[in-house]
């Protein structure tokens, strides 16, 4: 008999359906020779530190750091958990072969793999690897199992992120609360003072941009327009012709994208003053008039972080929300696996992109541009070197049915970013008046969009994108042409940085707390953004859930508790995003088999190590209070 063994039973009943196994059971789906079984995500997890030494059990300095010399699992004390087990466990027992059906990703292949070795199971096991859970996609799959050595990096990279995750976990926990936490024998005060490998540099991020915003100070500047024809001109500042004179507009735009914008404009009001009172009765002449043609391409597909950004901005849902929509979307086979972190698709994709496209029927009406012809490919989507275990979020061409109204808007994210990538780029004309007064120059930039193209995909009232809001149409000027105008001097201020939002905050934990626009600089620093795709959105809700951040409206702010750990924590690597995004790529490394698990968890100990030795040499008798949010919750404990 074939075991095979589900993340969920929702997805074996669809494994067991393309089968042949019918028939129902206590746990599993039998029939055609196969027995289909499923696990609830994690049955097993690491055992407690007292479950390797019982002095453990106690909190004290003096037991840190605990370090087992050998890691084991447990399976969850929950009795659901363990009638499944048992079930799982008699059927791996007698099986003659087992496979792998999990979620095909580093924490799938660990869910898996713990519970086939706490059964004890002996018999081959082969891997099922899909993208969609579509009938064509499990058969497909199931033609192309491989044996589960061929994983065996995957499983280490995920087993070395566990038990990172529990040694500095477990032991800096223990080490701050009994160092830092207040002590005055009151139930107030008995919280624990959580710390996480990615949630206290998460957690940093929100209050260091806190602390720049309360720490700002404005500065004062002015700035010169004047109103020629109903146009607004801006004055041309001396280091901004330099700029254009030294630099090519390519440059340009990528200094713009990765830098912080300075105010364009006078440090005083008389420096102002006496440009203004030099030109407000001389004539404006049109000195120069420039066209330029200008292409933007489709958006890029989605990967997890992007979507849950895109659904964050537009409809306000939290990144765990996202996440829970389309897991489900891909349960109901109407979209691909979602916990992915590339925006690109692999070239065997695109010989079914026709298939997926017809069925689309409810965007039929969109595609009428590209009707007849064939479908675009370009490099910026389809690209082999940007996949490696699964592809950009894309629809599987399935019949949209039964999705609630909530996961039709995302759906309609996903269908209507697939189909752009196969339209034209949009076209545009891009005009600059410069004018003068007095020797004095003046810039004004108006765009207008000749061709949509994909940007038709988009309407206004759901999305940016709209083609119209990005148009700033100029009237037509002629050369040479003169008459009076109406200066202005307005006072301007600098203004603090943004508080993060959901979004804005999941761009940073994908690039390791340095925000850019700039896509091909983003994929770069993904290699050392800290957490994984399918995490992060945990991540956020963990930092919630322990009353060290809040919401208001839209923008996330770190409580006083928040701000006080993350102050009282002198180690960098606890709380550097740059550093815990290095371990991020050494964990990616493993399952690249580019770097050794076994030295990856030598460094994890010594590292761990190193911290405790610090933290017990400070004497300075810090301490970190308690928010009332934090100590009414203790209290009802």
């Amino acid at each position: 008999m074939i075991v095979c063994i589900a993340e969920k039973p929702s997805v074996a009943k669809d494994i067991a359906k393309v089968l042949g196994a019918t028939t129902s059971r206590d746990g599993y789906m039998e029939g055609n020779g196969y027995q289909v079984t499923w696990t609830f995500g994690h049955l097993c997890e690491l055992k407690e530190p007292h479950e390797y030494n019982q002095q453990w059990k106690y909190w004290s300095l003096g037991s840190l750091p605990m370090i087992p010399p050998r890691f084991g699992i447990r399976l969850k004390q929950d009795k659901g958990v363990e009638h499944q087990f048992k079930v799982i466990a008699s059927l791996m027992q007698n099986a003659d072969s087992i496979i792998n059906c999990g979620d095909a990703g580093q924490e799938g292949e660990l869910i898996q793999r713990w519970v086939m070795q706490l059964t004890g199971a002996k018999c081959p096991v082969q891997r099922l690897w899909i993208s969609s859970l579509t009938e064509e996609a499990i058969r497909e799959g199931f033609q192309n199992l491989k044996d589960q050595s061929h994983y065996q990096s995957l499983y280490e990279a995920g087993l070395m992120r566990a038990i990172g995750d529990w040694t500095l976990g477990m032991n800096a926990t223990r080490l701050y609360t009994l160092k830092y936490r207040t002590n005055d024998g009151s139930q107030k005060n008995n919280q624990v003072l959580s710390i996480g490998r990615v949630q206290t540099p998460t957690l940093a991020l929100i209050v260091r941009r806190q602390q720049e915003i309360e720490n700002f100070v404005p500065t004062t500047y002015w700035v010169l327009t004047t109103s020629y024809r109903n146009t607004t001109f801006n004055v041309v500042m001396d280091d901004e012709e330099q700029s254009e004179d030294n630099i090519s507009r390519e440059e340009q735009t990528k200094q713009t994208k990765t830098k912080e914008k300075t105010p364009k404009g006078f440090k005083t009001k008389e420096e102002g003053q006496v440009i203004l009172d030099r030109i407000k009765d001389l004539p404006f002449t049109v000195k120069k008039i420039e066209k330029k043609k200008g292409k933007e391409a489709p958006p890029r597909l989605f990967d997890l972080t992007s979507l849950q950004v895109e659904c964050n901005k537009k409809f306000g849902f939290s990144a765990e929300q996202t996440l829970q929509l389309v897991q489900s979307l891909y349960e109901k086979k109407v979209s691909t696996y979602p916990r992915v972190d590339t925006t690109f698709l692999p070239d065997d994709i695109y010989p079914k992109c026709g298939q997926i496209m017809n069925g689309l029927k409810d965007y039929f009406h969109l595609m009428e541009r590209i009707k007849g012809q064939k479908l675009r490919k370009d490099k910026k989507f389809f690209d082999n070197s940007k996949v490696t275990d699964h592809h950009a979020i894309i629809p599987t061409g399935q019949p949209i049915i039964g999705l609630s109204e909530i996961e039709k808007k995302v759906f309609d994210l996903i269908a209507r970013r697939f189909i752009g990538i196969f339209y034209p780029d949009c076209l545009f004309e891009t005009t600059t008046i410069t004018g003068d007064v007095d020797n004095i120059a003046f810039r004004a930039t108006g765009k207008h969009i000749t061709d949509p193209a994909w940007k038709v995909l988009w309407t206004a009232n759901m999305d940016s994108q709209d083609s119209s809001s990005e148009e700033k149409t100029l009237p037509e000027f002629t050369k040479g042409e003169s008459g009076p105008h109406i200066p202005d001097l307005a006072e301007k201020q600098t203004t603090p940085p943004k508080p993060y939002t959901e979004a804005t905050l999941l761009r940073a934990m994908e690039t390791a707390g340095k925000m850019v626009e700039d896509e091909d600089l983003r994929d770069a620093l993904k290699e050392n953004g800290i957490g994984r795709p399918s995490t992060r959105a945990a991540i956020i809700e963990t930092l919630f859930r322990r009353r060290y951040i809040r919401k208001e409206r839209t923008s996330l702010w770190a409580t006083p508790t928040g701000v006080e750990l993350i102050g009282i924590i002198q180690e960098e690597l606890l709380k550097s995003a740059e550093l815990t995004g290095i371990w991020e790529r050494k964990l990616r490394q493993i399952e690249q088999q580019q770097y050794d698990a076994h030295q990856f968890l030598a460094e994890l100990k010594q590292m761990v190590s190193d911290i405790v030795m610090t933290v017990m040499r400070d004497n300075s008798n810090r301490r970190v209070s308690l928010t009332e949010e934090v100590a009414k919750k203790n209290k009802k404990k």
